[in-house]
């Protein structure tokens, strides 16, 4: 716990890090809850729970939630990773509290327009827009190590 007592940006990922959970946690549960609604369940025996076989199918809306949460686990488990090597970098706590808020922002804007199946540009700018921060902090990551390579 000595880190979480001495490292001012390693607490500041860590709020980010868990909202960003809690975030795909939501998104995990509409994907449960859309399944719920329009009765397409993935696997037999759901459906069969819930009204019969007939209801074991795919429906378009689903399939949206679905990859609105599977691109969270891509996007976001490479910055849970990023950011807490980053925080242990030592870099400044401004500009590491402006790297999370960019990617958390990026990250919400980018659910909500695939939820919602917003007009193109906006998901592919969230998506860019949250890339900016992960490889910066991949970038400044590598110089700090690269003495050591």
């Amino acid at each position: 716990m000595e880190v979480l007592s001495t490292n001012d940006v390693f607490r500041c990922f860590l709020f980010y890090a868990v909202t960003l959970v809690l975030k795909m946690f939501a998104v995990a549960v509409i994907v449960g809850q859309m399944r719920l609604r329009r009765k397409a369940f993935a696997n037999p025996e759901d459906a069969v729970r819930h009204g019969g076989l007939r209801f074991h199918r795919e429906d378009p809306y689903v399939e949206r939630c679905r990859r609105a949460h599977l691109n969270d686990m891509e996007n976001i488990l490479p910055f849970l990773f990023l950011g807490a090597v980053y925080s242990m970098t030592g870099p400044s706590p401004g500009v590491a509290r402006l790297h999370f808020l960019v990617f958390l922002l990026a990250r919400v804007l980018h659910s909500v327009a695939y939820l919602l199946a917003w007009r193109a540009p906006t998901r592919s700018g969230a998506y860019i827009l949250a890339q900016v921060p992960c490889v910066s902090m991949a970038v400044q990551i590598l110089m700090v190590v690269w003495p050591y390579a």
